[in-house]
């Protein structure tokens, strides 16, 4: 692709083209490519920002790069141990995109049920309080993509009752 049409689609389904803040994180695009080829990273010529408006100060340019001219896109070049060089936005070439890491965490709810006749393990009833936990990390603050989900047991079932010998020790442990 063009380098603004890879940056349309990175940004459609990723995050943004790949922002490349060090060495390390050049050395890992190069390991990623099954050939030795350019390819459009997110640094392009407006004082030489990158894509995603992150800062860094880190610069790989061949020598005699970038030079002066209407080249207004950089391509990491891995013939040349993955050195950067400035070329015309309207070339195609292979392209890297990035997201943030996923971080996933599990949490053990206890509910309390009001009516005795509702099941807790009801599709219904789990999306309607998976609707409620989310809504309320957004007015405690949690911002981005959050995404909940029931963990399913064994049995297939996502609640049980607790049985009473751990509401005694959970009593105890909360009155410490």
């Amino acid at each position: 692709m063009t380098w603004t049409e890879a940056q349309s689609y990175c940004r459609a389904n990723h995050t943004d083209l790949a922002s490349v803040r060090n060495m390390e994180e050049n050395q890992k695009i190069m390991e990623l490519l099954p050939s030795r080829q350019d390819i459009w990273i997110g640094l392009f010529r407006d004082s030489w920002k990158w894509s995603d408006g992150s800062n860094s100060s880190f610069r790989y340019w061949i020598t005699g790069e970038p030079n002066e001219g209407t080249e207004n896109c950089v391509a990491a070049n891995f013939h040349k141990s993955g050195k950067w060089e400035d070329q015309h936005c309207g070339q195609r070439r292979a392209f890297i995109c990035y997201s943030p890491p996923v971080s996933k965490k599990v949490v053990r709810v206890r509910l309390m049920k009001k009516s005795s006749s509702l099941d807790l393990n009801d599709p219904a009833v789990m999306e309607d309080i998976l609707r409620e936990l989310k809504q309320k990390l957004k007015d405690k603050g949690v911002d981005g993509d959050v995404k909940l989900s029931w963990r399913k047991q064994s049995d297939g079932k996502v609640f049980h009752k607790e049985k009473e010998t751990e509401k005694k020790t959970t009593k105890k442990r909360d009155e410490l």
